[in-house]
């Protein structure tokens, strides 16, 4: 009875399970001062495991017969380069954006696929290592609003610099006030509508920056979510009927679940790839 009177409601579980590792509390919605150390830690960690991978792959590779592995990074390493040639058709700004769409691509996936780990294993084993019951630990970094947004808000960056690269600081300012809807020789219409065009390229990079963070985080998220529910119905029939179908139901609805999700993890990484090449593509063409 005491056991019962101190495990956590359903809603407490969830609530817990949401929460991050921070440096300090936080106070507001947006505050700038907070940093996930979780999310950080976890996404730096699996971009060492991505470099040393590629490494390795690099290092054993053979113009021979190639293995299992040296295969699937070699098939890899084309079907990015060929979606960078479709969309970037600079081949100097090719050098730089093609490794960069596979970092993107395959660090994205890593992050992802933290999601089909138990979802309370790394927590506890956190919690044990710390010494404090309700320490808290996210380790999906992309199921965080503030990691998807940060990837959208540098491949806008990179949009800038390279509109400035390829079109210059004037072309680009020109473009700026004159697409999407064109310029007037008359002074007045022509301010007029420089206003309302450079009103809608900000409207357009907001706009795509925020919907690029916010579909990769929102697809995570709901993922997660999906994973605490299956543990929670788990822990609810095992109550209602019998402890037996609480492993039960853990192995059947997860395996279930986790399968699909394989094929969610590869495709969010696929289309934030695909967006950020088409972005950078959109970056290098004039209006």
């Amino acid at each position: 009875m005491a056991a019962d009177a101190n495990a956590p409601t359903a809603s407490e579980y969830i609530v817990h399970h949401l929460q991050h590792l921070q440096n300090i509390k936080q106070k507001s919605i947006i505050d700038f001062s907070v940093v996930n150390l979780d999310s950080v830690a976890v996404s730096v960690i699996l971009g060492v495991v991505f470099l040393f991978l590629f490494w390795l792959a690099a290092r054993k590779a053979t113009s021979g017969v190639p293995g299992r592995f040296q295969a699937a990074v070699e098939m890899m390493v084309e079907m990015v380069d060929n979606q960078a040639k479709a969309n970037i058709h600079n081949a100097q700004s090719r050098k730089f954006i093609a490794p960069l769409a596979l970092t993107v691509f395959v660090w994205i996936f890593l992050m992802n696929a933290m999601d089909l780990l138990p979802v309370d294993l790394l927590p506890v084993l956190w919690q044990g290592a710390t010494g404090d019951h309700h320490a808290y630990l996210r380790v999906v970094p992309t199921a965080d609003l503030s990691t998807t947004l940060g990837l959208s808000s540098a491949v806008l960056i990179l949009c800038f610099i390279y509109s400035i690269k390829i079109k210059g600081m004037g072309g680009w300012a020109h473009e700026l006030v004159t697409a999407p809807f064109g310029t007037s020789k008359n002074p007045v219409f022509a301010v007029i509508l420089g206003v309302v065009n450079l009103l809608m390229q900000i409207i357009e990079y907001v706009a795509k920056t925020v919907s690029h963070g916010m579909r990769l985080f929102g697809n995570m998220y709901a993922g997660e979510l999906v994973f605490m529910l299956i543990a929670l119905m788990g822990g609810a029939a095992a109550m209602s009927l019998s402890g037996v179908l609480l492993p039960v139901g853990h192995i059947i609805a997860g395996s279930i679940w986790a399968i699909f999700h394989i094929l969610i993890i590869t495709l969010q990484a696929f289309i934030f790839m695909m967006l950020t090449l088409i972005y950078l593509g959109q970056a290098h063409e004039a209006h």
